[in-house]
């Protein structure tokens, strides 16, 4: 199934279950979605929510390469 597609049906899912909160219920779908469109791109890259604080707090989220270091 395409990405986008999956992605919205996720959100919807979420949703419609009542039991999100309004904003890191919908990190999975994200993440999912952004690892599926890094796994095209050269070098791959991959989403990682709330990597580790780098010195500038805890961030949502982060992109990674293979030779990236968190």
């Amino acid at each position: 199934m395409n990405p986008l597609v999956t992605y919205v049906r996720d959100l919807r899912d979420i949703r419609s279950s009542g039991a999100n909160v309004p904003e890191t219920s919908f990190y999975g779908p994200l993440a999912n979605l952004l690892n599926e469109i890094g796994r095209t791109l050269k070098p791959r890259v991959r989403c990682i929510i709330n990597p580790k604080n780098q010195g500038g707090g805890l961030p949502d989220g982060g992109f990674f390469t293979s030779n990236s270091r968190s």
